[in-house]
């Protein structure tokens, strides 16, 4: 786990609309961990936008509807972890960027032979691996300090509505504050 107070964060700055996207994504994250409690071998996702967000799985509507509520009631009465979720995004490309940039480096300065880059190799994977359980933590404080907000504000949900395609199904959450 990442010291916070290492890398403490002054002040965000209230930029209207990236506030709008951070608030969504933790709403957002806060309703996937309740759908997952409550649907628990359901495969869920979500994707947050200025205007709301998307919830992409098989779930009734109604119970969408319940857990958009309860999440919401549970951020503003300060239950700020249901902001993170370790399956966000921004894990994933934390993960993606550092071991990419790691194994890079290793390779630096390698010949163009095939045989001095296969030498290089176990040592790029080595430092990839390493950027993996080194980017978690990182990922994590990214997300609580920068991609979501665990404060709604005056957020208000305004519209859900359901689509669906074939077997997949996916419900819009429109926001507003």
């Amino acid at each position: 786990m990442v010291d916070n107070s290492v890398f403490q964060v002054k002040q965000r700055r209230e930029i209207p609309i990236l506030s709008r996207v951070q608030r969504n994504h933790g709403l957002e994250h806060a309703t996937l961990h309740i759908l997952s409690q409550r649907y628990p071998k359901r495969s869920l996702a979500g994707h947050s936008d200025n205007r709301g967000f998307w919830l992409i799985g098989d779930v009734p509507i109604e119970g969408v509807y319940e857990a958009v509520e309860e999440a919401l009631a549970r951020l503003r009465s300060g239950e700020k972890h249901l902001a993170i979720h370790r399956n966000c995004g921004t894990n994933y490309v934390t993960s993606g960027i550092l071991a990419g940039l790691a194994a890079g480096i290793a390779m630096l300065g390698v010949g163009k032979r095939m045989r001095d880059k296969l030498e290089r190799l176990p040592f790029a994977m080595f430092a990839a691996t390493l950027m993996l359980i080194f980017s978690q933590p990182v990922g994590l404080f990214l997300q609580e300090n920068v991609t979501t907000s665990a404060e709604p504000g005056d957020l208000q949900v305004i519209e859900i509505i359901t689509a669906r395609r074939g077997r997949m199904k996916a419900h819009r959450i429109t926001t507003r504050n």
